[in-house]
């Protein structure tokens, strides 16, 4: 079935019913109709028109990708106007997760080979699990994670992809604001100079945490469209960029074995001991290709769940602007390609420059060498306003699954959108400041959650939803699908096998975040 074959039969209707039903909400037997673009339209003598006739709609209502784009007025959740850089920007963020704090210390663990062959693997699978989304979104002519479930399971379905979608990106805005939380006071201790906190406010992280939810991520939250958040995608990705940098940068500085501050409290100390008078190169500091220890099988979820975006895929893909599969397609395949590079090249030079030394979290390890580097000072900032830039895009698809859950015929409503927004906000920064111990619980549903987001529910909705006269069960796509459903479910055993172990074992090494 071709995407962009247009629709036969048009009836003419009053602009308010110009609405093609997705499916969001649309039971059968409902009657899909289009309304082709009048001349006017196009010239702007009615700029407002699509606007007016948009705030009357349902939000479940959604334009159909079968329509001619050319000859269609479309009627999006919010009207198709951002730009493939700023989607591009936008499904990066996404994508970028504290999680590329940890990718060095996965190095050290699997070995420079292994790593970029699992980070390799991890990224096709992504991008074809992206590639079911979008060939179920297509057939259907929905562009919503939910629905799809709707179309392919009816209400259970539904109500699974959004429990999943709340429970998983819950998980992950939780965690970027625990190192809003953590991270932010040492930052500012470490630019004021302050070795011994008194007690004061602004180096109390339960109110740093409270102020940067004010101040920063609820304007950002309360916008309308997702689409105007790609400028702030793109300074988020900067910062990221900028981490890079500066961790290659380190790389040629940072002499190898390095030597903790605490115990050489001064640089030329620091360089006397870290050299080796014989002139051989040590064994510490020789890479691993290959490297399995006890600590390998927990870096495969890590890597498994770097690439996680796939709820925020399709709400970029309806405001994508003259949206189709392959143009959307495109996007994803351009954020995970770059997201790779920085992944493995974030992950080589941390791992080149502390070796088995490097810790769960990267910069801890640089501030083991001198706290009050002004670089790496200036990277915790970055890598700060990137996740606290990163909540707003992760909070859309979450408020988008609410309302498809409690309010799937509503029509856009202001107070309501707003309401969302602030309610989750609160519930999260009550988690952050009296559940600290919550991350555990984050790790089960991160466990659970993130393999049926990007494994399991993409393949099976697309067995139950592309036809069997197109596609046969036996055909070879779908029986990549049910490998690949297979695959997700391995990845969620593996993932809640170790925790359990952590937790048997009284340690704490599985990752919560993305």
């Amino acid at each position: 079935m071709s995407e962009d074959k247009p629709a036969d039969t048009v009836e003419p209707a009053p602009a308010e019913m110009n609405a093609i039903p997705n499916g969001k909400g649309h039971e059968p037997g409902e009657e899909i109709t289009a309304l082709a673009k009048t001349p006017s339209a196009d010239d702007g003598e009615n700029p407002h028109r699509t606007e007016n006739t948009e705030a009357n709609l349902p939000e479940s209502q959604e334009f159909l990708s079968g329509i001619d784009d050319k000859k269609t007025t479309r009627f999006t959740d919010f009207e198709g106007k951002t730009s493939f850089g700023m989607s591009v920007f936008n499904l990066g963020n996404a994508i970028m997760g504290s999680g590329i704090l940890g990718l060095a210390y996965a190095m050290a663990n699997t070995g420079v080979v292994l790593f970029l062959v699992l980070l390799t693997v991890v990224a096709v699978l992504s991008s074809y699990s992206i590639h079911l989304l979008l060939k179920s979104s297509g057939i259907v002519g929905i562009r919503a994670y939910e629905q799809l479930g709707y179309r392919a399971f009816g209400t259970p379905g539904k109500m699974a992809a959004g429990i999943a979608i709340t429970l998983q990106n819950i998980g992950a805005m939780s965690s970027y604001m625990y190192i809003v939380k953590y991270e932010f006071p040492l930052v500012i201790q470490a630019f004021l100079r302050v070795d011994k906190p008194a007690g004061e406010w602004y180096l109390n992280g339960n109110y740093l945490v409270v102020i940067v939810s004010i101040a920063v991520i609820l304007p950002l939250a309360l916008m309308k469209q997702l689409g105007y958040l790609g400028y702030t995608s793109g300074f988020s990705l900067s910062c990221m960029v900028f981490f890079l940098i500066s961790v290659i940068y380190k790389k040629f500085n940072v002499p190898c074995p390095f030597v903790d501050f605490a115990l050489n409290g001064t640089a030329s100390g620091l360089n006397v001991s870290a050299t080796d008078p014989g002139g051989e190169e040590d064994p510490a500091c020789i890479p691993k290709m290959a490297n399995l220890n006890s600590q390998t099988a927990y870096t495969i979820p890590i890597l498994a769940f770097a690439f996680v975006c796939h709820p925020e895929v399709l709400p970029i893909y309806t405001e994508l602007r003259n949206a189709t599969k392959k143009k959307m397609q495109h996007v994803a395949n351009i954020s995970i390609t770059v997201m790779y590079v920085m992944y493995f090249l974030a992950a080589l030079f941390g791992y080149l420059t502390f070796y088995g030394e490097v810790e769960a979290e990267l910069l801890h390890t640089y501030s083991r060498i001198d706290p009050y580097d002004t670089l790496i000072l200036c990277v915790r900032v970055a890598v700060l306003i990137a996740v606290t830039l990163t909540v707003p895009i992760v909070l859309f698809p979450v408020r988008r699954a609410i309302q498809q859950m409690m309010f799937p015929n509503k029509t856009f409503y202001w107070p309501r959108h707003i309401a969302i927004a602030f309610i989750l906000l609160t519930f999260i920064n009550l988690l952050v400041i009296f559940a600290p111990n919550i991350l555990g619980i984050f790790g089960v549903i991160g466990a659970t959650s993130a393999p049926c987001l990007i494994f399991i529910f993409p393949a099976v909705f697309y067995i139950r939803i592309v036809p069997k006269e197109e596609e046969p069960l036996r055909s070879f796509p779908k029986i990549l699908a049910v490998c690949f459903a297979g695959i997700g479910f391995l990845f969620m055993i593996m993932s809640l096998s170790f925790i359990i172990i952590d937790w048997t074992s009284g340690t704490s090494k599985a990752s919560s975040g993305h």
